[in-house]
């Protein structure tokens, strides 16, 4: 066994150029690996890139774009000189932990892809595997990330946390009390770090770029995606056009000539709500269905083949995360060690009684929830899953043969669900 602990705590090394061109016809960009020179516990400095990949047995290197203005059609890409993940310096790596390897940083730069869209107000985004398993907003930073927290407790233990404000002492002090993997913040006020460092594996990174996140809202930059055989895909990266109430469009349709709509307006509250959701999409991978409710995520469905399906599992993770809370806030336990307790004699079963009871009472807090879709819903199916739930708006992309029938959906329910169309598709692969 400790052996193969050693592999998860090794450097890997890589074997990849200090320095790599991209052409683009006649133009060229121009990338340098990233390497920190990092002091040791004996005195020594060592430099290092990336500790390994995907996988202990994965070289990998990253690489900061510092040459070239790349311009494709009508689209000019973003140029050199705004780094973020790519250009962290070895002094705003303010306490190593274990060294990063490729899934920290990459977590940290989705977690930037989603507070990009919440950073005029205190947020915190919590990912795990380049998906988030919580992401609200709140009164103050602690509060978001409290609140993101309590979303998917269980997910979030070894996770990375992305902040848009600086860590202050409360918010230091709720995160020691969890087992995370990397902390990201644009700073951290005094006493922060001496809180954080309590946990010693644990990456903190002071990213000041952070508060101008803004600026990228409308910036592209090339995607890739390399093939089995060699080959490459390119696209142009997604830009979140809903921003905005104005952004968003009535849910109307027309079907063998009879005109649909949906009747029932949504409320300030939901269509802030619409916004936070259409925000946290961008950083999911698709197919995905949510449920938020007062700019925090209830439940969130990712990567799965159908849409139905999606909506069920994130209902069915809702109401799993929702018993594992309560259990906590009662017992200080998860509720698996509470019902391994009691199959062993060592708890009475009333206990996990009144937990499932209350979980079924507050329907894992879905009541009143907005369901967010990457996507058409391609049948009523996927609506019904959570207006069963006693969601009170749905937000989706619009463009189904078959929008009437979520329409027909929302104007039957008792009472009667809100919808809106996106007319934009929020697909990440």
């Amino acid at each position: 066994m400790t052996d193969l602990k050693k592999m998860y705590a090794a450097l890997l090394g890589d074997s990849f150029p200090m320095e790599m061109t991209i052409t683009f016809g006649g133009q060229t960009l121009i990338y340098r690996k990233k390497t920190w020179k990092i002091p040791l516990a004996d005195g020594a400095i060592e430099e290092r890139g990336l500790r390994y990949g995907e996988n202990p047995d994965q070289e990998a290197a990253l690489y900061e774009l510092v040459n070239g203005n790349l311009l494709l059609g009508d689209c000019r890409y973003i140029a050199p000189g705004n780094g973020l993940v790519s250009a962290i310096p070895v002094e705003d790596m303010l306490q190593v932990g274990k060294h990063p390897g490729k899934i920290n940083l990459t977590d940290v730069d989705n977690g930037l892809n989603i507070i990009k869209y919440l950073i005029d107000r205190p947020a915190a985004v919590i990912l795990k595997h380049n998906n988030p398993c919580g992401a609200a907003i709140g009164a103050s930073l602690a509060d978001a990330y409290n609140r993101a927290n309590r979303c998917d407790r269980i997910a979030a233990f070894g996770g990375t946390v992305v902040a848009s404000r600086p860590i202050d002492r409360a918010c230091a002090e709720l995160m020691a009390e969890n087992y995370l993997e990397v902390v990201c913040a644009p700073d951290f006020e005094e006493g922060a770090l001496d809180i954080l460092a309590r946990r010693k594996n644990l990456r903190v990174i002071r990213m000041a770029g952070i508060t101008r996140l803004a600026e990228f809202e409308r910036e592209r930059f090339v995607d890739f995606k390399s093939l089995i055989d060699g080959g490459i895909v390119v696209q142009q990266s997604a830009v979140n056009a809903i921003r905005s109430a104005a952004d968003l469009k009535p849910a109307i349709t027309v079907y063998k000539g009879v005109d649909y709509r949906c009747e029932r307006e949504p409320s300030t509250r939901e269509i802030e709500d619409m916004l936070f959701g259409w925000a946290i999409e961008h950083g999911v991978t698709s197919n995905s269905v949510l449920y938020v409710k007062d700019g925090c995520t209830t439940a969130i469905g990712a990567g799965e083949q159908d849409r139905v399906g999606v909506a069920e599992i994130a209902v069915h993770k809702a109401y799993a995360k929702y018993a594992d809370i309560t259990c906590f806030d009662a017992h200080g336990i998860p509720y698996a060690d509470l019902a391994a307790e009691i199959e062993r004699g060592g708890r009475d079963k009333t206990d996990k009684e009144a937990i499932d009871a209350k979980v079924r009472a507050d329907r894992a807090g879905l009541p009143g929830s907005v369901m967010i879709s990457d996507a058409f819903f391609p049948f009523r199916d996927a609506a019904d899953v959570g207006i069963r739930e006693g969601i009170t708006a749905i937000l989706q992309a619009g463009g189904s043969i078959r929008d009437f029938e979520s329409i027909q959906a929302c104007n039957e329910a008792e009472p009667q669900v809100a919808m809106l169309f996106t007319g934009q598709r929020a697909f990440k692969h």
